[in-house]
């Protein structure tokens, strides 16, 4: 029997974070094979964060542009979404071809096989009918996609996912929007910008149903003024489709019908198809457990959507990290490395930030989240309309900032910051909650004038 191929690392999927792993390993000296049946580079550069804030950016300056008449005197606006498409499909993703990702990685010296990596046993990766070994250890980080609910009706209809929304060229009249988190939003207000009519069905009571109530207030008032028609509290019984469009049939007999229809329900990781059971690990679970520095077991790492902690390239980037810097530190099976210097997970200061316009931006606990994890906590909260430079700014200043103190401790364990530039004014925020910075030393803090951060400031007044 010819035996496996043999290399230091085996990375299981170059998303943003398996990218991350190994090129900087591969560029570190060791021998790293990189398995990757999509493209390189994962969601976020061909269909998630950066095509998606290109359209965020246009649709955006449309709704700017019109604001001139409150402001500085008249213009008139045409929108045109080819620009759009022109961009995205150019500068963004290259017509979707990784080959400029791909040949980053081979350049660094690693080795890139196509195809879909499965666990055939401790250190052992199989692909197609090749098997490979792994001498340090395997790296997991295969990503999650789109759920697609089990709604009567749905399957086998031409519903679009983020993927169909991305690579748009041409903007239908209508659109529901199945989902009230952040890309479902996101999207929503785009194309509402762009004169299509949209529609936005959520089955829990509130758009943004993980986030402050006042997020969601913010949220749903920004859409309905971009034209959007929002139903909360709604679930989906049915699903139809034919020559004239689709429509969702709603409990309580409403309807909604649509020319498209856009599932933006959340996404899942695929742990059924890797494997585990063949390294003693279930492939029933929802996500990977990880310890705080990312091993799932003794010389198997993951990083990004499948460990659970979110969804989100920063987060997937910083798992990256700290897999990097202990695999080559040593640690796995053979050592356990240096426990002094090397970085440990830590997901306390864990931000987010949804892209409508108002942004709305997150970290760490929310005032529910506390209350629940039993925390004794102070509040404080301040409308950015009233400080002076959302009076300055004048229309499209709505937001607030809302800080969530552990009384106990006199530190931030949570804050949001909406409005203008909203996941911007959260750096400062995520710094404080993640640095334990007493609250004390934020009252006494010198906050430049007028800047829409000084509403931070504000608001620590504010705590009671």
């Amino acid at each position: 029997m010819t035996q496996p191929e043999q290399f230091d690392v085996i990375v299981m999927g170059l998303g943003v974070g398996g990218e991350e792993v190994a090129g900087r390993l591969a560029e570190a000296g060791l021998a790293v094979l990189g398995i990757e049946r999509g493209l390189v580079g994962g969601e976020c550069p061909y269909w998630g964060c950066i095509p998606s804030k290109m359209m965020i950016r246009a649709a955006n300056a449309l709704v700017e542009a019109a604001r001139v008449d409150q402001l500085a005197g008249r213009a008139t606006v045409t929108p045109d979404w080819a620009p759009v498409a022109a961009r995205i499909r150019d500068e963004a993703t290259a017509n979707w071809d990784d080959k400029r990702a791909a040949d980053r990685f081979v350049g660094k010296g690693g080795r890139l096989v196509r195809g879909t990596g499965r666990l055939v046993g401790p250190g052992l990766v199989q692909v197609g009918d090749d098997v490979f070994r792994a001498r340090r250890g395997v790296v997991i980080g295969t990503g999650s996609s789109p759920v697609i609910p089990p709604i009567e009706g749905l399957a086998g209809t031409p519903y679009w996912t983020n993927h169909d929304a991305v690579e748009l060229t041409e903007l239908p009249a209508s659109v529901a929007v199945l989902g009230g988190g952040a890309i479902g939003l996101e999207l929503a207000q785009v194309f509402a910008r762009f004169g299509v009519r949209v529609s936005v069905v959520e089955g829990s009571d509130r758009l943004l149903a993980m986030e402050e109530p006042e997020s969601s207030e913010l949220a749903t008032a920004a859409l309905r003024a971009d034209g959007v028609e929002i139903h909360t509290g709604m679930r989906t019984e049915r699903v139809s489709h034919d020559k004239d469009g689709f429509t969702l049939y709603l409990a309580g007999d409403g309807t909604v019908r649509a020319d498209r229809l856009l599932v933006a329900t959340g996404r899942r990781a695929h742990l059924e198809e890797l494997g585990l059971e063949s390294v003693g690990l279930d492939p029933a679970q929802r996500y990977l457990g990880t310890d705080d520095r990312m091993r799932v077991a003794d010389g198997i790492w993951a990083v990004g959507d499948v460990t659970g902690h979110g969804a989100f390239t920063h987060i997937a980037m910083y798992e990256a990290g700290i897999v990097i810097q202990d695999i080559l530190s040593g640690g796995g099976a053979e050592s356990r490395g240096d426990d002094r210097v090397l970085p440990r997970a830590d997901y306390r200061a864990l931000p987010r930030v949804t892209f409508t316009d108002p942004e709305i931006g997150a970290v760490g606990l929310t005032e529910r989240q506390a209350r629940d994890r039993g925390f004794t906590i102070r509040v404080g909260q301040t409308r950015l309309p009233d400080s002076s430079r959302g009076w300055i700014h004048k229309v499209g200043n709505e937001g607030f900032i809302k800080l969530i103190e552990d009384a106990e401790r006199g530190i931030l364990i949570g804050a949001t910051s909406a409005g203008p530039s909203g996941g911007e004014v959260l750096g400062a925020l995520a710094v404080a909650v993640h640095g334990e910075v007493p609250v004390a030393t934020l009252r006494q803090m010198i906050y430049a004038y007028p800047t829409f951060h000084r509403a931070i400031g504000d608001a620590v007044n504010n705590l009671k």
